[in-house]
């Protein structure tokens, strides 16, 4: 708890992709919906909106990487309902650490 929590410290690859992700399926989806695009007598319209909703779920893969990844700096409040909260918050723990910490293996020579 002495550390110093400096917000986006962690995981900037998946907040820019999520936020990335982000912006490219809402932009899809609203040309998809208020534009009409056509190209040679066929409408795309249907294929932006399915496509910025597909965009849109990926990103959520993304903000959970990175919320993941920013977990131990979350000053999280312990569940009174017994042993499950401390359970979840040491698996959360766990994986934020195995994400933000590079693996250091040793080649075998």
């Amino acid at each position: 708890m002495g550390q110093k929590y400096d917000g986006l410290s962690h995981c900037r690859l998946a907040l820019v992709f999520a936020v990335v992700m982000d912006m490219l399926g809402v932009t899809s989806l609203l040309l998809g919906v208020f534009a009409s695009i056509e190209v040679k007598g066929k409408d795309f319209g249907d294929m932006l909106v399915y496509s910025g909703a597909l965009l849109v779920l990926f990103s959520m893969a993304g903000w959970v990487l990175w919320y993941s990844g920013n977990i131990d700096g979350l000053h999280l409040q312990k569940d009174l309902n017994g042993g499950m909260g401390s359970a979840v918050d040491r698996l959360a723990r766990t994986l934020s650490r195995r994400i933000r910490l590079p693996r250091t293996h040793s080649s075998p020579t």
